[in-house]
C-alpha cells in the first residue's frame, strides 16, 4: 500500500509504503492493521489538517526498473537513492490488552477482498525487536530530484513508484524546458493504455488553470479521451522558466471504475472546462 499524506497547506508531502513481513512497526494504540502481513498503524502527527491518498496494490510496490540494477540497487541517475527512505528507528509498545487487528486478506467480498478481525492478548508491538526484509518505510516528496530537459520531458521521467499493472509518478517544482522554442506544458495526448488519475497537492498547476482544481483535487482522464491543458494555458506558458506544483499521478493499465464515493465527490463541470460549453459555461 502506498499513502501519500498531506499535513499542512505547505504540502510537506509523504510517499508512505507499508509492504509484508516485518514483525512490528512504530505505533502505540488499542487496535492496529495488518498490510500485506505487515502488523502496523499511522499514527499522523501536528495540529495541521491531514489528508490522505491511499494507493493499495494486489502486489509489491518497488521503484522503477528503468532506475534499477541488476542487483536491485538505485542507479546514478534516478531522481532518488536508499538514503531517502527512511524505515521505522524506534520501537513503540504499548501496554494494551485484548488488542484487535484488523486484516485484509483475499475472499470473497466485494473486490475479491475480505476482512478480519484478530484479537490477541497483548500489544503486537510488545517485542523485543523486529526483522524482515519487507518493513514499512516513508519517502518525501522533497527529495525526490526532478528531471527535466530542452523540451517537455514525458511522464516516465517523473516516475517512482511501480506495481503490477500500474505506476505512479511525482510532479515537483522545478525548471521548465529551456529551448527557445519550448512550450513549458503537457501536450494534448491520448493514453491509448492505461488511465490516469492525479491528485493536486500544492502549488499553481500550470496546465489546469481555470479548470476550477485546485489544492486536494483528484481528476480522473479515462484512456482513449484526449485531453491537455486548459484554453489559454500554452499560450500563457510561453516564456516560463520555473513550475511551482506538486501533484502525485497513477496512471493504471486496466480500466477504473468509479465508487460511490468518486461519483458523489464529481463536481460536474471539470469534463466540460475545455469546451466552453456544459454546466460551467
Amino acid at each position: 500500500m502506498v499513502q501519500v499524506v498531506v499535513q499542512d497547506s505547505s504540502a510537506a508531502s509523504l510517499s508512505c509504503v507499508a509492504l509484508a513481513r516485518a514483525r512490528a512497526a512504530s505505533a502505540s494504540a488499542s487496535s492496529a492493521s495488518s498490510t500485506r502481513a505487515t502488523t502496523h498503524r499511522w499514527i499522523p502527527t501536528g495540529d495541521e489538517p491531514l489528508r490522505t491518498y491511499a494507493v493499495e496494490a494486489n502486489s509489491h510496490i518497488t521503484p522503477p526498473k528503468q532506475y534499477l540494477s541488476r542487483h536491485g540497487q538505485l542507479l546514478e541517475h534516478a531522481p532518488f537513492c536508499e538514503r531517502d527512505l527512511r524505515a521505522p528507528n524506534e520501537l513503540l509498545t504499548g501496554e494494551d490488552s485484548d488488542v484487535e487487528v484488523y486484516v485484509k486478506h483475499r475472499g470473497q467480498g466485494p473486490g475479491g477482498l475480505a476482512g478480519t478481525v484478530h484479537v490477541i492478548p497483548d500489544h503486537p508491538f510488545d517485542v523485543v525487536g523486529w526483522d524482515g526484509c519487507l518493513y514499512p518505510y516513508a519517502f518525501n516528496i522533497s527529495d525526490f530530484e526532478p528531471i527535466t530537459g530542452r523540451v517537455h520531458q514525458p511522464p516516465p521521467a517523473h516516475q517512482v513508484f511501480e506495481g503490477a499493472n500500474f505506476v505512479m509518478c511525482n510532479f515537483v517544482p522545478r525548471k521548465v524546458d529551456y529551448h527557445p522554442l519550448a512550450v513549458p506544458v503537457p501536450y494534448y495526448h491520448s493514453n491509448v493504455d492505461s488511465d490516469e488519475v492525479m491528485f493536486y497537492v500544492d502549488g499553481d498547476y500550470e496546465a489546469r488553470k481555470g479548470s476550477g482544481i485546485g489544492k486536494g483535487s483528484i481528476s480522473l482522464h479515462p484512456g482513449g479521451h484526449s485531453h491537455g491543458p486548459q484554453p489559454g494555458a500554452v499560450e500563457r506558458s510561453l516564456g516560463a522558466e520555473y513550475f511551482d506544483e506538486l501533484a502525485v499521478m497513477v496512471d493504471t493499465f486496466r480500466p477504473l471504475s468509479l465508487g460511490e464515493a468518486g461519483t458523489a465527490s464529481d463536481d460536474g463541470r471539470y469534463a466540460w472546462s475545455w469546451s466552453g460549453r456544459g454546466p460551467s459555461a
